[in-house]
């Protein structure tokens, strides 16, 4: 059922019903999961809420495009507290149009002068629109309409101005005549005496709307005994919050910390459902492809790095500082560059000095008597399993290029190779390489080109490169990884393996690692040497 039907019904129902005040998306949903059947889009509340006076000092525009965030944040109707319609006949014209294009039910307007003054302030004062323009204004409110269902109320204000029940029946009269839905009687006296008066004379031959916010203490069975259609709590959502701001904001200058203000305030989960949050996340895992939902990096480096010397006696091999700063830092840096922000670290040996911000630290206490894989079993358990991952050891200094070309393939399995090897070789240190499906050259850049085997024992006419210490493993991939690196770690034999081992093992049961070959960019920190060096990579 549209908008405009379900308040139509609550209109011409014989039963009273209730509208709750509303000024942006948020309270709107709030209403709405309260029970309210509608929602009174209050002007006082909307230009409150923009932080000036309720005088149009807020443009029709600005309040339009709030009442769009609220409507579509809620399925129940919205009545719009239009003032005076926003200047003459013309306007009230494109109001009621934009008010459609936007699907909101209603629009209530009081026969007041343009721009308008709050009824509560010195309400007597302020002079009352002429009778025939008003109803001009209703009237091209109606004809500019396309929806039947949508509605005009028209808000008597005779009363708030001192002219009495004789003027209020005679303009109610007029507005009905010119095509109004509904009467909204208003009313600035403590008790009900005017508008039960002008329903007593009124009878039924328009639906009645009453804003009892002056006389708050009658009964709400007497507004059903007298046969209203509507009751408006009109401007409640926004002083209860006015008031919890208040409070909360004395609080935290006083007391310059949160322990006084947590009790009194919703966790931030609940702002994150209001929002609807969950229902982008499955949107996203509907509509988004895997390799766009985020890739994640998983840095081991539960390691000492004994070869460092004394550089390591009190701290890991990847907090050792490169340039001033931890080499572990240098890392996070390059995979932000990247676009990578959930980083997990494997920590071991002096832990407690791995402690940079922002990142997701997963400890191997076992480091002393275990190997690579007992690292990364423990980081693939504490990733997150829906997002591609890249692992990388904690002391490698690289280039973001190269990260971005494993994080951007759409292979389950990815490793780079470094087509330099020759370099390592000639310096004597150790590496581990690569023979792949075919060397790098022009053909290999528009191949798909595989790991075959690595290692050191490879003959140097079989090597096609060094690999550079970085798997890429596809979200759908990671438990199968998990599941093969638990199997190997059965094996006691295998307790003290590494990486190599678990790709050769990958390969030999049939599974496709793809290589991406680059050439140099990259630093592994293996000596003092590799240290000095490092400084000016």
């Amino acid at each position: 059922m549209k908008k405009t039907e379900k308040f139509r019904q609550l209109l011409d129902s014989t039963q009273l019903d209730f509208l709750c005040e509303a000024h942006n998306g948020i309270s709107a949903v709030i209403a709405e999961e309260a029970g309210f059947k509608g929602i009174w889009g209050s002007g006082l509340s909307l230009s409150a809420q923009f932080g000036v006076r309720d005088n149009n000092e807020a443009s029709w525009t600005q309040v339009l495009e709030m009442l769009e965030f609220m409507s579509d944040a809620t399925r129940v109707p919205i009545l719009l507290d239009g003032d005076t319609g926003y200047g003459n006949f013309n306007n009230m014209r494109r109001l009621v149009k934009k008010l459609e294009q936007r699907d909101i039910a209603a629009v209530c307007i009081e026969d007041k002068l343009f721009p308008k003054t709050n009824s509560f302030i010195q309400g007597q004062a302020q002079p009352l629109a002429d009778i025939e323009e008003f109803c001009g204004k209703i009237k091209a409110g109606k004809d500019a309409q396309s929806d039947d269902n949508f509605s005009i109320i028209a808000r008597v204000e005779a009363f708030i101005a001192g002219w009495g029940l004789s003027e209020a029946l005679k303009r109610a009269e007029a507005y009905k005549n010119a095509g109004a839905d509904a009467i909204l009687i208003h009313s600035a006296l403590g008790t009900p005496d005017e508008v039960l008066a002008f329903k007593r004379e009124w009878a039924d031959r328009l639906p009645v709307a009453i804003v009892p916010t002056k006389y708050y203490a009658t009964a709400t069975e007497v507004f059903r005994s007298h046969g209203f259609a509507l009751v408006i709590w009109a401007n409640h959502l926004l002083r209860a919050a006015i008031a919890a701001m208040q409070q909360t904001a004395q609080s935290l200058a006083a007391d310059q910390n949160l322990f006084s203000v947590e009790d009194r305030v919703v966790p931030v989960s609940e702002v994150f459902r209001l929002q609807g949050a969950v229902e982008l996340q499955e949107a996203e895992k509907k509509y988004l492809p895997l390799r766009q939902r985020g890739v994640q990096a998983l840095v081991l480096a539960a390691s000492r790095g004994m070869e460092l010397g004394e550089l390591t006696e009190q701290r890991p091999k990847t907090m050792v500082n490169v340039a001033g700063r931890p080499l572990l830092a240098h890392i996070v840096d390059a995979l932000n560059a990247t676009g990578i922000k959930n980083i997990s670290v494997v920590r071991g040996y002096k832990k407690e000095t791995v402690d940079l911000p922002n990142l997701n630290l997963i400890d191997n206490d076992e480091f002393e008597d275990s190997g690579e894989l007992l690292s990364l079993l423990k980081g693939l358990r504490g990733v997150r399993p829906d997002q591609d991952l890249i692992v990388c050891y904690g002391d490698v200094l690289f280039n973001k290029y190269i990260v971005q070309i494993l994080a951007e393939s759409e292979d389950a399995l990815a490793i780079a190779i470094d087509t330099n090897w020759i370099e390592s070789a000639n310096r004597h240190r150790q590496a581990d390489y690569a023979h792949c499906s075919m060397p790098h050259s022009r053909e290999a850049f528009s191949a798909r080109v595989t790991l075959e085997h690595i290692g050191a024992d490879i003959a140097p006419t079989g090597i096609h490169g060094e690999w550079m210490g970085f798997i890429k493993i596809s979200a759908d991939e990671i438990a199968a990884v998990v599941a093969v690196v638990e199997e190997m770690l059965r094996d006691a034999a295998m307790r003290r393996a590494k990486l190599p081992d678990l790709l050769n093992l990958l390969v030999a049961s049939g599974r496709r690692v793809q290589v991406h070959y680059t050439t140099g960019h990259w630093l592994d920190i293996d000596s003092l040497d590799d240290v000095l060096h490092a400084g000016n990579f």
